[in-house]
């Protein structure tokens, strides 16, 4: 690329503003207030060369300058804002109701939007591959712009001299002349109890502190790049699960997610409710409850590893390796995999028992059979020779347009369909039947089907967690907090002074707080015989 030879002899990159050697502008390369030679000097970046403002030749260049662009970022952030905020408008999938089919729960709980909501993909918003890619073009385009204006900024601040163009000075924000002599000494001792940083060459004088504070907004992308970073992991299952899993009392389920390592089992749940009576304190609160309110759930639990995995197709052999009340905030943790009371179901049917007798003489009663809810067998074999089997069974039956159906796999409100082959083998009669219902369609059934009892066992819900992505989240979170303390307590503040023929020039410079700029260089000037420069911006104001 050209290089700009300034007349100091310093060779400066193409596309540079103000010269990195003596700070003489570029001709041609300022443009503030209508390119007016006396106005004030364009300071942003140091008026250093940026790649995104030099390089345009081939599509490299034309994708860094597209996300050096801090607009592109602004609206990277704001699509991804909306798309979030759209993905709340109705439950993600793990908040619906267990067992319930996604492609219809929706547009039956919601209607046409709700259709459209899982249509478009919101329904599992936040680990879907696009909204993974708005998160990573975040990142690229905070990578992109902090590279491309730290890298120059630093460069120039870097190569900064006392000495300094009479142009850089005169157009300098806060800018005097003084005539006359002055205790360039006493000024220099004061600047440093200020905390000032001073270097002289040949008289030329460069008094900075604060500069840290420049790279504040860099160290805030630091921190946001290591946040998004977390983010992302959690696309990848070895480092980020949120699964669920119910667990019957008396029942070993398979924790998700795990590869069938580990097991758990519901010894027991238990449900502790607040007693109006007792609880003193509550006493207000919960007398305008309709439902009694729980003070305590939890589950006995025992976590169980898999010894035999490398076994294909063998029962697995399991070894405790421990025992947990699982309560809620006190998870049960092993190997990185921790379990949260979530949920729970009280009394869900386990099994149901079932009389067959004659329609007209109850008495006559043909044998008796237990349905097991959760693993029902499809036939069974009474004593009198008779056989009952089931043809369909509705775990949660509700009627569909005068068709029966389940709403989930759970058996919340069983029914079913039978058929009752008599003893004598002749043809099988239909019977519906459930709780609180025993139907015969053709009104014609000799035999008929009646509840005898049933049995319920309460079941709890726990959450499958494992995050190794929270301490890139923590880490990027408190780099982040350092960054903005470090650009928002602290600022950059510069100010020469420069030897003339009959006196000084004095001039100053800082990235926000000019009062504060100001108060320094008049606490600086204090009895020296220089005059306290003038602010420029508000003489032109």
């Amino acid at each position: 690329m050209k290089k700009i030879k300034c007349e100091c002899g310093h060779v400066n990159p193409e596309g540079t503003v103000l010269c990195e050697a003596c700070g003489k502008p570029i001709e041609g390369n300022q443009h503030i207030d209508g390119n007016k030679k006396d106005s004030l000097l364009n300071m942003r970046y140091e008026g250093s060369a940026r790649r995104s403002q030099t390089y345009n030749r081939n599509i490299i260049d034309k994708v860094w300058n597209f996300f050096s662009s801090v607009k592109v970022g602004v609206w990277l952030i704001i699509i991804t804002l909306v798309a979030s905020s759209l993905g709340t408008i109705f439950p993600q999938e793990m908040y619906i109701p267990p067992g319930s089919n996604p492609a219809t729960f929706y547009e039956d709980q919601y209607g046409l939007a709700g259709k459209i909501y899982y249509q478009l993909g919101f329904h599992n918003l936040y680990s879907t591959v696009w909204f993974m890619l708005m998160i990573a073009l975040i990142g690229v385009s905070l990578v992109i712009c902090s590279i491309d204006r730290v890298v120059p900024l630093h460069r120039a601040l870097k190569k900064q001299k006392p000495k300094r163009h009479h142009t850089f000075l005169k157009r300098q924000r806060v800018f005097g002349e003084t005539n006359g002599q002055a205790d360039v000494e006493a000024f220099k001792s004061k600047l440093r109890k200020q905390r000032y940083k001073v270097w002289d060459e040949n008289g030329h004088i460069l008094a900075e502190k604060g500069r840290f504070s420049r790279w504040g907004p860099y160290v805030n992308h630091i921190g946001l790049i290591i946040f998004l970073l977390g983010a992302l992991l959690r696309f990848l299952p070895s480092m980020y699960i949120d699964d669920f899993v119910w667990v019957r009392e008396g029942e070993t389920a398979v924790v998700p997610s795990t590869g069938g390592q580990y097991y758990v089992k519901n010894e027991d749940f238990i449900l502790e409710n607040y007693d109006p009576d007792k609880d003193e304190r509550f006493q207000e609160a919960l007398m305008n409850q309709s439902a009694p309110v729980a003070s305590n759930y939890q589950t006995n639990a025992v976590i169980y590893e898999r010894t035999n995995n490398d076994v294909v197709g063998a029962e697995p052999e399991l070894e405790e390796i421990q025992k947990k009340e699982i309560v809620v905030n006190k998870p049960a943790k092993f190997d990185g995999f921790a379990l949260y009371q979530s949920s729970y179901q009280l009394d869900e049917f386990a099994a149901m028992s079932f009389t067959l007798h004659e329609t007209d003489d109850e008495s006559a009663v043909l044998g008796e059979f237990t349905v097991d809810l959760t693993n029902p067998e499809m036939e069974y074999e009474l004593d009198s020779g008779a056989r009952v089997v089931i043809d369909e069974y509705f775990p949660e039956y509700y009627m569909d347009e005068n068709q029966p159906r389940s709403k989930s796999k759970f058996p919340k409100n069983p029914a079913f369909v039978f058929y009752v082959y008599p003893p004598d083998g002749g043809d099988p009669e239909v019977s519906f039947a459930g709780i609180g219902m025993n139907i015969d369609p053709t009104n014609e059934n000799q035999y008929k089907l009646s509840l005898a009892g049933y049995d319920t066992r309460d079941v709890t819900g726990l959450a499958v967690k494992k995050d190794y992505t929270l301490p890139f989240m923590a880490v990027g979170g408190l780099i982040f907090m350092i960054g903005v303390v470090q650009g928002m307590y602290w600022n950059h503040r510069r100010i020469w002074l420069q030897p003339r023929e009959y006196g000084v020039w004095i001039a100053g410079h800082t990235n926000k707080n000019w009062y504060g700029l100001k108060k320094d260089i008049e606490k600086s000037i204090d009895q020296t015989g220089i005059d306290m420069p003038e602010d420029q911006q508000q003489l032109k104001g």
